[in-house]
């Protein structure tokens, strides 16, 4: 049995307040589908998958996240392996390949985890050493394969939240400012080829993003969004009562644009409930870092930070044309079980961090 003096060290208000964002998601959710009658049951199914979430979390939180720094290659060599059999024998949905078992696994979701513990055993490794270019391209080296195999599903979102997941942690391992500079001019140099192997709905996206008046039906869903939010004002034209969302001039509002129910049925008051909530949990995470006892656990919880940080950045800039669009979802507010799934695990990840920061003894 596990010494109970652990919970000492867990961090009921990070869970908490990760409780409160899946309730916040699920009756936003429920809003916005009970208009359709196909769709009605997803806000049911959300809480379903956080409540099998919720005890994957815990039981994570359990292990000695040291144990994943020995195991980390078997896990990059699995996520690899399962990203390769994705795009053989994926299910094709809307002309991209990102889900196995019926749609019931995305392994791109799960690539971020893998990614978040490789990077922290490979850069915790060489803790002081990451201002050196070898060091460094090894740890750009490792996310390559991921973020070209995501690409290629084709899912340039995720492939661009893996990159953004290496970069933050690199910066905190000590990467040179100098040396972000001359990758970012090698970014820029490859970005014709960059272009020319994105799909046209890619393509699309980013000259949309830059001219909305060049297609008109392709900035639909953007346009109905900034109407829902704008008309929502300050309180929102209240909970179910939303025009935009109701009448399904909004799509994929369980989804990509659930901000925009936000908006329009909660108001202002209800976005900046959801900021507050998202900046509490990174205020939550950062503590981690923090107090966390190895440049491992550390650079976990850099991770983990990054990635919430960012899908939340990315997914509310696209509901307030700030950023492309890219089919990003809301942490643990859009519907999605493989992303509600993956981000539950990090966090029962962290709460590892803080529990085996110093090594416990057990008791049978």
């Amino acid at each position: 049995m596990v010494n109970l003096r652990i919970w000492r060290k867990f961090d009921f208000l990070m869970v908490g307040i990760v409780l409160l964002l899946i309730a916040y998601g699920a009756l936003m959710i429920y809003s916005a589908t009970q208009s359709a009658v196909d769709l009605q049951e997803l806000w049911r199914v959300q809480l379903t998958r956080a409540g099998i979430g919720l005890i994957a979390m815990l039981v994570v939180s359990l292990i000695d996240y040291r144990y994943y720094r020995e195991l980390y290659k078997f896990l990059y060599v699995g996520i690899v392996i399962l990203l390769a059999v994705l795009l053989i024998a994926g299910e094709l949905t809307g002309g991209t390949q990102r889900w196995l078992a019926g749609g019931a696994i995305q392994p791109g979701e799960l690539t971020k985890l893998v990614i978040i513990i490789v990077l922290a055993k490979i850069i915790s490794d060489h803790d002081g050493e990451m201002d050196r270019i070898p060091y460094l391209l090894q740890s750009l080296t490792v996310v390559l394969l991921p973020m070209l195999l995501v690409f290629l599903q084709p899912d340039m979102g995720t492939s661009i939240i893996i990159g953004f997941i290496w970069l933050a942690m690199a910066l905190v391992g000590g990467m040179r400012l100098f040396h972000l500079g001359l990758l970012g001019g090698g970014v820029a140099l490859a970005s014709p080829i960059i272009w020319l192997m994105m799909k046209d709905y890619m393509r699309q996206r980013i000259t949309l993003f830059l001219d909305p008046t060049g297609n008109p039906d392709d900035f639909y869903n953007v346009q109905q969004a900034l109407i829902s939010i704008g008309s929502g004002g300050w309180l929102g034209k209240g909970f179910g009562n939303g025009t935009q969302n109701q009448l399904r001039f909004l799509r994929v509002r369980h989804t990509d644009f659930i901000f925009s129910v936000i908006g329009e049925e909660l108001g202002m008051l209800g976005a900046i409930l959801l900021f507050l909530l998202i900046i509490l949990l990174l205020w939550r995470i950062l503590r981690v870092a923090n107090l966390a006892g190895d440049p491992f656990g550390r650079l976990i919880a850099v991770g983990v930070g990054a990635v919430i940080f960012f899908q939340s950045f990315v997914n509310i800039g696209v509901n307030l044309k700030m950023v492309p669009v890219t089919g990003t979802p809301l942490p643990f507010i859009s519907y999605g079980g493989s992303s509600l799934l993956t981000f539950l695990l990090t966090i029962g990840l962290l709460q590892s961090v803080l529990i085996y920061r110093k090594r416990l003894d057990f008791e049978n």
